[in-house]
């Protein structure tokens, strides 16, 4: 099937409730059994069901499916959030001692989260470029896992997802990839090496900025050993499948970081135009990001520009050559870029991606608040960005809108 057909149909084994479309909303805690014995297998694990939404929803079932379809991976387990699907892949497959080769261009908040596993005896070396000799020259003994951003936010790194996984493969190491910006759209990980895929489905996925969710799909291919992943040796039974089962049956009910089923069918709703959403808000982002780029004193961060360092990585590794719909701004000045983003009449200053309606921020104070100064310039933030997260608008609307607040700016520099 074609992607958009992909999105109405794959994944869709649920039974259809009084004949409606879509999965329906399954807003239950609990889930009654006609026997104590009937209950006491599905908990056993001896028989399908449910029994908890903590544990497991039919909602939130039919979402993991669709996107675990998407993504041709072998199954998915939703989160509350992005950052808990993250949280709850590291926990899972971690223990103290450890150690994880990342890339220094990740979102803020996973930086920050990462600086908390120190706590928990676990290390993150951060490779200023993503690549197997960069990768090569910091790995350890105590490597277990390499985890980057297919499309770093808002560095807009392009990760050579083949390459870094022919890498880890060669050094016995899974690796772990978060293509929020990505989506299964452009790039499917998983079908050039990765072994596990993260999504904030918050973003993208969802398209409409009405639901905070992720999602944590696995390949099923990974061999785990056991001794290096004592971790994962209780469920050796299930092989390749050990971290999912351990994620699904232990970490996520344990830590509690489970999907409301209402969110779930938010998600399932916005996947559906997910392939029409991105091919409107890449190719947006590409005329924005080139009509822009001819201005003078301003420069321009997007994978489809020539000066881009990987942009024939991203012409040769995602869907048509479309490059994603986020873009960085550079103005020279902290004050000019706030100026431009209070002048913009179709941007909405918020500190989401992947809506339908175009979206800018400062990160430097907001979305990097919490790092250091050399987390944020590792990451591509300086004290003249502005990330801009491109929405499905009429493209000539959008660039005049940012060429006046643009130049408008520099004519009252001017005068």
């Amino acid at each position: 099937m074609g992607f958009n057909t992909d999105v109405l149909y794959a994944g869709r084994q649920e039974a259809a409730s009084q004949g409606a479309t879509i999965a329906p909303i399954v807003q239950s805690s609990a889930f009654a059994y006609r026997t104590m014995e009937d209950l006491e297998r599905v908990f056993a694990n001896r028989a399908p069901g449910f029994v908890y939404t903590r544990v497991g929803n039919p909602t939130v079932a039919a979402f993991e499916r669709r996107v675990a379809a998407l993504e041709h991976g072998f199954a998915a387990v939703a989160c509350a959030s992005g950052m808990a699907a993250v949280a709850q892949t590291f926990q899972t497959i971690l223990t103290a001692g450890d150690e994880v080769l990342a890339s220094a261009g990740l979102y803020g908040g996973t930086i920050q989260f990462n600086a908390l596993l120190r706590n928990l005896g676990i290390t993150v070396r951060y490779v200023p470029h993503f690549t197997p000799d960069e990768l090569e020259s910091l790995a350890t003994e105590r490597t277990r896992l390499v985890f980057g951003e297919v499309i770093s936010n808002p560095g807009l790194g392009v990760t050579d997802i083949r390459a870094v996984a022919e890498w880890s493969h060669a050094h016995g190491l899974p690796l772990v990839l978060d293509s929020t910006t990505a989506t299964p759209f452009l790039v499917r990980p998983l079908e050039l090496g990765a072994d596990i895929v993260i999504h904030s489905t918050s973003k993208y996925i969802n398209g409409s900025g009405n639901g905070v969710s992720g999602i944590v799909v696995d390949s099923g291919r990974f061999r785990w050993d056991f001794d290096r992943y004592p971790a994962l040796a209780p469920f050796r039974q299930f092989g390749p499948l050990a971290a999912h089962v351990r994620l699904r049956q232990d970490v996520m009910p344990c830590f509690g970081g489970c999907l409301a089923p209402f969110n779930a069918y938010l998600n399932l709703v916005g996947v559906e135009t997910l392939g029409l959403r991105m091919e409107r808000i890449c190719r947006n982002a590409s005329a924005l990001a080139h009509a822009l780029a001819a201005i003078p004193g301003v420069t321009v961060n997007h994978p489809s520009l020539d000066a881009h360092p990987q942009s024939a990585l991203a012409r040769r590794q995602f869907r048509d050559g479309l490059a994603g719909g986020i873009l960085t701004l550079r103005l020279g000045s902290r004050e000019r870029a706030l100026r431009t983003a209070e002048r913009l009449r179709y941007a909405t200053i918020a500190s989401n991606i992947g809506d339908v309606r175009t979206l800018v921020i400062y990160p430097a104070t907001t979305l990097f608040a919490h790092n250091t100064p050399e987390e944020r310039t590792a990451a591509g933030v300086f004290d003249d960005t502005l990330r801009v997260s491109v929405g499905i608008e009429d493209p000539e609307d959008l660039v005049q809108d940012f060429t006046t607040a643009i130049e408008t700016d520099t004519k009252g520099e001017q005068q």
